[in-house]
């Protein structure tokens, strides 16, 4: 329930794709100014700047694509460049207000909904083979009416939906294992950088796991801070009350963080601002799901 393009002021530029800002219904043109002043090439990446788990997250590949977001789009925007890295993790870090050096606590890694062709079967029947795949149907067709019931060609893979979002078709694998005390040490060197981070999830897209563990070749897609999970709960290996235990962990974080945050004189909200937020940020989704 905050700005992206805010959270995205607060990280050093080498970290993050280039991000433009643009209000409800600005005008192309304007909006073609910006991209061209900043060097941003089509595919680009166009999503709300306060989100709603992937809904209404689109790459665009031509400007009749982004005339089109524009006129649907009834809320604040942002486009970015098209990050150049195929894998995406969700790593999750904590660091207490009185510590020098933060921690780890998971790597969610995802695998995204990329179909396999056989020559024989449309795009549809592929995706009613797996359950997780058939729930997307409905919005596939809309997204891709031509594609959907489309022959797709042997040993051609096609990803449908490119963005690590749960809800969107993605699976979630714990990688946990991935985390080594060199990744600790970069992400603690790259957090140390950005104001105030305590907890929060880093979805990342990188080139390979030896890169990333030195800072190198990757970038960071959005930083969720306090109403983060610790997505790697989500690998259907894990039982429920695994996911319980590692909720209940974070949250004693979050608990001690803020303890201490407020101990420090850090300002927060009363209930009533806070269910007055809830409300008007309700109004905003409410406005995402009609795109």
């Amino acid at each position: 329930m905050e700005s992206k393009k805010e959270i995205y002021d607060l990280i050093p530029q080498e970290y993050y794709p280039k991000t433009l800002l643009f209000k409800s219904k600005t005008e192309l043109n304007k909006v073609l100014k910006g991209i061209e002043e900043n060097e941003i090439k089509f595919p680009l990446i166009a999503k709300p700047d306060i989100g709603l788990r992937g809904t209404a997250v689109k790459k665009l590949n031509t400007i009749e694509d982004l005339k089109l977001y524009i006129k649907n789009a009834n809320f604040d925007f942002i486009i970015q460049d098209l990050i150049p890295y195929e894998n995406e993790i969700g790593l999750f870090y904590v660091k207490l207000p009185n510590k020098e050096k933060g921690i780890l606590t998971g790597i969610v890694a995802k695998e995204f909904l990329i179909l396999k062709g056989n020559g024989k079967n449309t795009v549809r029947e592929l995706l009613e083979k797996d359950p997780r795949f058939e729930l997307q149907i409905p919005a596939l067709e809309k997204e891709f009416p031509l594609l959907i019931d489309t022959i797709l060609e042997e040993n051609k893979n096609v990803n449908l939906v490119p963005y690590g979002n749960h809800c969107r078709g993605t699976k979630f694998v714990d990688a946990s294992h991935e985390i080594t005390p060199k990744m600790i040490e970069t992400f603690n060197e790259i957090c140390s950088k950005i104001d105030g981070f305590h907890f929060g999830r880093m979805d990342i897209m990188y080139n390979s796991y030896a890169d990333l563990e030195k800072g190198k070749n990757f970038q960071i897609v959005e930083i969720n801070g306090a109403i983060s999970e610790p997505t790697h709960i989500y690998d259907p290996k894990h039982s429920l009350l695994y996911g319980w235990k590692e909720l209940t962990r974070h949250f004693h974080y979050m608990y001690l963080i803020s303890k201490a945050n407020k101990k420090n004189g850090a300002k927060y909200l009363t209930f009533n601002e806070g269910v007055n937020e809830f409300k008007n940020h309700h109004k905003h989704y409410d406005k995402i799901l009609e795109f």
